[in-house]
């Protein structure tokens, strides 16, 4: 089955894998990868790198908005098969080496089972590894303000509450957020669609949450790449503040 790659400008693709995205930024013949999905998702993350006429061997570095397991899934093992330095947010470097984990429990779904979705999105998370042990050994936090020196000039844009340590990142030169979970568009166990912030469950710190959309609402752009659902167009700063009034 052909992995669902979307070029949704130039030099950056969205990938939708399975209930999670990534993204591809590429620039001449190197790429960065921001999340790599599912350790399910492997065999679909290698297939979008080819997909874009990219391999594994081409990734400058991974960028990862965040710790858990559905967007940290292939990180160590492009670390350790490829030398793929893998960068995040100082706060959530112990997260990724597993220090401790900021994750939705198995409580947490329990007393959560009645709502729709909710049970098959949890049996979809366990058949592609969300309770895996896949910890990066060695992941690194980013250098400093700014963009990164990477293609696509990234820049991290700290947005606490889903984890102490979730980045979104900021392409301010093409009008693009890549918005990892601080902003959605859709997701298995909601209702709703268009912009949104994940149900309660699933935030570390509900309230941190609520409080980074006004961050990303500050920021410029037109087209919002999420962690979770289709691509939303439309200015930046408009689905913060849908998700935030929709969040109250």
């Amino acid at each position: 089955m052909r992995t669902d790659v979307q070029q949704v400008a130039d030099g950056i693709y969205l990938v939708h894998g399975s209930n999670t995205n990534w993204v591809i930024l590429t620039e001449g013949d190197a790429v960065t990868l921001v999340d790599t999905g599912y350790p399910g998702d492997r065999e679909q993350l290698l297939a979008s790198l080819a997909q874009v006429g990219s391999s594994p061997e081409a990734v400058a570095a991974v960028l990862i908005t965040h710790a858990h397991n559905d967007h940290l899934g292939s990180a160590e093992h492009l670390r350790s098969t490829y030398g793929t330095p893998v960068y995040l947010h100082a706060a959530e470097v112990p997260h990724a080496r597993r220090e401790f984990l900021h994750q939705v429990t198995v409580g947490d779904v329990m007393r959560n089972a009645w709502r729709p979705g909710v049970v098959p999105w949890a049996l979809h998370a366990l058949r592609s590894g969300g309770k895996a042990h896949v910890p990066v050994t060695a992941p690194e936090a980013f250098c400093g303000p700014g963009a990164l020196d990477l293609p696509g000039r990234p820049v991290p844009v700290h947005t606490p509450g889903h984890t102490d340590g979730h980045v979104a990142f900021h392409l301010p030169e093409s009008g693009v957020l890549i918005s990892g979970d601080a902003l959605v568009s859709a997701h298995p166990t909601s209702r709703l669609k268009g912009p949104q912030l994940l149900p309660d469950m699933f935030h570390h710190e509900r309230a941190r949450a609520v409080a980074s959309l006004d961050v990303l609402a500050d920021l410029e752009g037109d087209l919002m790449l999420p962690g979770h659902g289709p691509a939303h167009r439309g200015p930046v700063r408009e689905a913060a503040l849908q998700a935030k009034e929709r969040a109250l």
